[in-house]
This record gives C-alpha cells, structure tokens and sequence, in this order.
C-alpha cells in the first residue's frame, strides 16, 4: 500500500476543509485534502439557487448557536465577512447584496468553488476525491489514515466533514464517530434551518400549501421576521426557517400574521365599515386563502358591527401571536445545516486544536456553532478553516 507523509492531512473537501488547506499550503505546509465524493464543494454549488450565499455582513458571533456563545468569537473576530469578501474581489467575482446583509455571486457558485481551489493550487495542496476513508489512527505524535489503496501521514489531522444535514449530499455523521475515537464529546445534533412539519387540527393548514406572508415567527425569547410559507407537511419560508434552529420538541411557534399593524385596527374598520364582514377585512391585509383560512378558524361569520370592540381586540391580539405547536421537523433530509456537533469545550476557540490531543482539529458544521440563515454558516466555515489553517502552518514552520 502507497504511503505519503505530509504536514496535514484534511478530511472533507466543503467549504471549511478548502479553507484550511489552502490557508496552510499558502503557509508552507504540505497538505492532503480527502474527500469521498467525486467534486469537492458541494453544498457550495447548491447554495444560493445556484449562486451561492457566501457570506453576510451581519455575521457576527451572537447570531450563532453554540453551548459555548463565546466560541466563535476569536475565529470571527480575526477572519471577517469583509477578509473573504476582499478574496472574492481578488479573483473578480461580482457579486450583490441581498436583503438583511446577504452576499451572493452574480453568475455561479462555480466561482466560489474555483476560487478556493485556486487558493489551494496555489499552496500545492493535494486533493484525494472519490475515495471513502479506511481507517484512521494515531501514534507516536502522528496520525495515519487509509483511504482507497493508499495511506497518508501527518502529525495534524483536521475534521472538516460535516454534519448529517442533507444526506443526499453524501453529507454523514462521520465527524462525530471519529471526534469520540480522539476523546472529544458531541453536543447532540439536530436539524436545523429546516421546516417544521404540522399534525392533528393544524393539518388543516395545509389546504393552504403556496400561500406565503411576512410574519414575525418567535420560540421563547428569540423572533424573526421575514416571510413565511404554509406547505403541504406544515411551515417553511425564512421566518420558520430562522426559528427552527431554536425549536424543540414540545414547544410553541407563535406567529404575528400583521407585525405593521397596531393595536385597534380592526376597531378603526368596524367604526369605517361596520357592515363589512370579518373575512373581508383580514383579506384586506392578508393573501386572500390565508385570510379565509383563519376567519375559518375564529369562526365569527358575522358583520363587525355585530362582534363586540372586546372581542375585536382579542382577534388582534389572536392573530398577533397564533400558537402553533408543531409536532416535528422534516429532518436532516431537509435542514440546511445542523445544531449541535463536537462540543467546543475541547477545542481551542483560536486555533480549532483539540486541547488534549495536540495535532487534532475541527472545523466547520462538524463544530457545535450554527449560524443564521442568509451566508452566517458558510462564513464560519471561512474563519474557522482559515484559524485552523493559520495554526497550522505556524505548527509546520515551528518544527521545521
């Protein structure tokens, strides 16, 4: 069996993995990137329509998820939105901002993916695809790994695998089979970024499956607002999406259907309209089948001038904040992304390092950090990969 020696040896070929190794190979380290699939980067490809969410300039440490929310804060504060954008500029990839601070490319994704393997050409980086992993070991300071009918060395290993989220992918939960192997813990994982499916009465709101509205979707403390969409399982569209990170089984979403509506406003049409009906003026602010939908559910069918201003202000109070109680998730085959992962209590939060086991390090959606929807995630694959990669290369230049 072939065996190579190297400085670092990278396991997973996504955002986070081409990062690191590029960011070392520029550094002087010899590195070997592996990856199972036949192409490297893609969740990169599929992000975005197509066009791939990069980055966002709101992305700073307090809108990620972590048992530990300090975590991200060294990586993020060393590595910014703006560092990654200023490599995009570099290599001429025109781009535009979306809504709330999302960076996308102008023409493919293909030219985030080139990009980075640009950057990892540019520190000979080695990149191994198509070749499920053996075996890894360590001994003696080193890590070994068998892949395909080969065998590469290194005294740095780095997990950069992934999360279980979107199986169809080739995404698995490797990382954390192999993080336990090394002593680290995992945080449990869960979906995340996924819709949120409805059962018992609420299936009634599947009849409106399409119907899309700007809401404000809240789970305890946390809210957003950005549209949401009914589907034929139960609830998606951004605002949903946001909030599902935070869900747990059991808990309620409550949902503003008119967060630019005050207090009264359906006193001031009875008082405008009093012949008018309920149905009518909730499909004066709202998509005509929701509308009917919720009328339905209310379940007054007569004029305004017939329901009383008391009852009238507990309509608005209902339908600014409407309980659902979701029974589910529609699972890693659906989320974005994954909440949980390898706990950062044993990881450096400036180098990604394994604190008990010098040379190992984690990086990416394998780590217990999850960001926003809209470019949050991949910008942590950016920093942590490059603090990584940064370490590194300073190991490599050391013991040389």
């Amino acid at each position: 069996m072939q065996t190579q020696d190297y400085d670092a040896i990278v396991l997973g070929g996504g955002g986070a993995g081409l990062m690191c190794a590029a960011v070392a190979g520029q550094g002087g380290s010899r590195v070997l990137v592996i990856d199972h699939a036949d192409e490297v980067g893609k969740k990169i490809l599929i992000s975005g329509g197509g066009r791939c969410n990069f980055t966002n300039l709101g992305a700073v440490p307090e809108r990620y998820i972590s048992a530990n929310p300090h975590f991200a804060k060294s990586a993020m504060g060393r590595y910014t939105a703006a560092d990654f954008v200023a490599l995009v500029e570099k290599y001429g990839i025109a781009y535009h901002e979306k809504t709330l601070g999302q960076l996308f490319c102008d023409g493919s994704a293909k030219q985030i993916v080139a990009m980075l393997l640009d950057e990892c050409a540019a520190g000979g980086v080695a990149i191994s695809l198509g070749h499920g992993i053996g075996s890894v070991s360590h001994a003696d300071g080193g890590f070994t790994v068998t892949y395909g009918d080969r065998t590469a060395t290194a005294p740095a290993l780095v997990i950069a695998t992934g999360g279980p989220s979107i199986p169809k992918m080739g995404a698995t939960d490797y990382a954390y089979g192999l993080a336990r192997q090394f002593g680290l813990s995992i945080v449990e994982p869960r979906p995340a970024l996924v819709p949120l499916t409805l059962g018992g009465d609420e299936t009634l709101f599947r009849d409106i499956s399409g119907v899309a509205a700007d809401v404000v979707a809240k789970c305890g403390k946390t809210a957003f607002r950005e549209a949401a969409l009914f589907t034929h399982r139960g609830l998606s569209g951004p605002s949903i999406l946001q909030i599902s990170s935070y869900w747990r089984h059991g808990q309620p979403i409550a949902i503003n259907f008119l967060p630019d509506h005050r207090p009264g406003w359906l006193l001031e049409m009875k008082r405008q309209r009093p012949r008018s009906f309920l149905k009518v003026a909730l499909a004066a602010v709202l998509p005509d089948r929701l509308a009917d939908m919720l009328w339905q559910r209310i379940g007054l069918y007569g004029d305004l001038n017939s329901i009383t201003d008391a009852r009238l202000g507990d309509i608005e109070r209902l339908l600014a904040d409407w309980q659902f109680l979701p029974n589910g998730t529609e699972g890693f085959a659906k989320a974005e992304v994954t909440v949980g992962g390898i706990a950062t209590d044993g990881l450096s939060s400036r180098t990604m390092e394994a604190k008990k086991l010098p040379g190992l390090y984690a990086i990416g959606e394998a780590v217990d950090v999850t960001g926003w929807l809209g470019g949050y995630n991949f910008q942590w694959a950016w920093a942590s990969g490059w603090a990584a990669g940064t370490a590194i290369a300073e190991r490599s230049r050391t013991v040389s």
